[in-house]
């Protein structure tokens, strides 16, 4: 019998697991049903920033960040991480809401600032900033690579003592009393455990709603296009363009990767059955939408596309809680947010698992309790930006 099965193999039970063997805790199982990193952590986009109107998320932003810039020397590999910094920018309407969250970032320990227009033209020279008011800088900002992450955690986990079984899909869990004893595997094998992590993504919906626990998450399917800008761009940093509702960053090659930032309406998907290309509507959307920014990219154009799912809960912040289940603790619905904040959540998770409440006084356990759906009590940004509040 395990002392924690986590269920699992993404950046989130990765990261719980090694950060329980990094707390001593090494009986440890991950019951993976495909390969480590295959599901939606195989698709992020893979932007770091600490770019948010939730201080606690902020903060656990900044744990990763602090991570990723360490990675050799705590995980033992290169993740893929770049530090190229992080720009974002408002319109009008969210200069004041865009200062006070920038006085919020910095009280948990962000390094950010504002800047101005003409600091933003020397960062990226290609971009149109008529119609921004304001911008905000994270120079240790940039993006990484959240399969490889998967692996590393996975790995030094492993070196810890941890098993990570893969191809062990998880039909059931095993729950009597009240409290859970494990899970079943879709092969009909019982592994035993006295702590079970559901950090399944969306798969976590249908484990827990089978003992009465509504997880409410919707999948939605993001599509990605990736860009050659048709120039050498030199060193640009992350762009997040909060007034046309996008953001892009550097990828491999010269290019580029353009995200859509209007979440306003879902696309709902099943995850295991979605197009995982873009659509033609959506190459379009990309030509509008970096045309207008990117007038300095007249012969940008569009070298592939792809799509994955974010698991999205009601106010699109994760759920890392333990539940009415005794020994039973879930991470999910990570709304998007998942790669930059996977440190703080194994950490918090393996807090849960431990101690029963969060040991860093920034990130408390309270904000990301399962319980608050039905108390109405939504975790929500403290200065939300009007028309691109959901990632924020």
């Amino acid at each position: 019998m395990a002392d924690v099965v986590v269920v699992g193999g993404g950046l989130a039970g990765t990261a719980t697991a090694w950060s329980l063997a990094r707390r001593g805790v090494t009986d440890v199982t991950v019951l993976e049903r495909s390969t480590v990193g295959s599901g939606g952590t195989g698709k992020s986009s893979g932007v770091v920033r600490c770019h948010y109107g939730v201080p606690s998320l902020a903060a656990m932003a900044t744990v990763g960040l602090e991570l990723f810039e360490n990675a050799e020397e705590i995980l033992g590999t290169d993740i893929g991480f770049r530090s190229t910094g992080y720009v974002v920018g408002v319109g009008a309407p969210n200069v004041d809401a865009l200062r006070a969250s920038l006085a919020d970032q910095r009280a948990v320990g962000v390094q950010t600032e504002e800047i101005d227009h003409a600091r933003v033209a020397e960062l990226w020279p290609a971009a149109h900033l008529d119609d921004f008011a304001a911008f905000a800088w994270e120079p240790r900002g940039g993006y990484g690579d959240a399969y490889s992450t998967a692996q590393a955690f996975a790995a030094g986990a492993r070196r810890a003592g941890v098993r990570i079984r893969q191809g062990a899909a998880v039909a059931e869990l095993l729950v009597t009393g009240g409290a859970v004893g494990g899970v079943r595997l879709t092969d009909g094998e019982l592994v035993p455990a006295g702590t079970v992590v559901v950090a399944a993504g969306p798969w976590s919906v249908p484990l827990l709603g089978a003992h009465g626990i509504a997880l409410p998450i919707v999948v939605h399917r993001e599509q990605i296009v990736l860009i050659d800008p048709g120039r050498d761009l030199g060193a640009v940093p992350v762009f997040s363009d909060l007034v046309s509702l996008q953001y892009v960053r550097p990828e491999g090659a010269g290019r580029i990767l353009f995200g859509n930032s209007d979440l306003a309406t879902l696309e709902p998907a099943d995850p295991d059955h979605y197009p995982d290309r873009a659509t033609e509507a959506f190459v379009e959307l990309t030509a509008a939408k970096v045309g207008h920014r990117f007038p300095g990219l007249p012969d940008a154009a569009v070298t592939g596309t792809y799509a994955g799912c974010y698991d999205v809960t009601p106010d699109f912040n994760p759920v890392v809680s333990a539940t009415p289940i005794e020994g039973l603790i879930v991470a999910a619905g990570f709304s998007g947010h998942g790669f930059k904040i996977s440190p703080a959540v194994g950490a918090l998770v393996a807090d849960l698992v431990l101690d029963g409440v969060s040991t860093d006084a920034r990130i408390p356990a309270s904000d990301f309790r399962l319980s608050r759906f039905a108390e109405g009590d939504l975790l929500t940004s403290r200065h939300p930006y009007a028309g691109a509040g959901e990632m924020r």
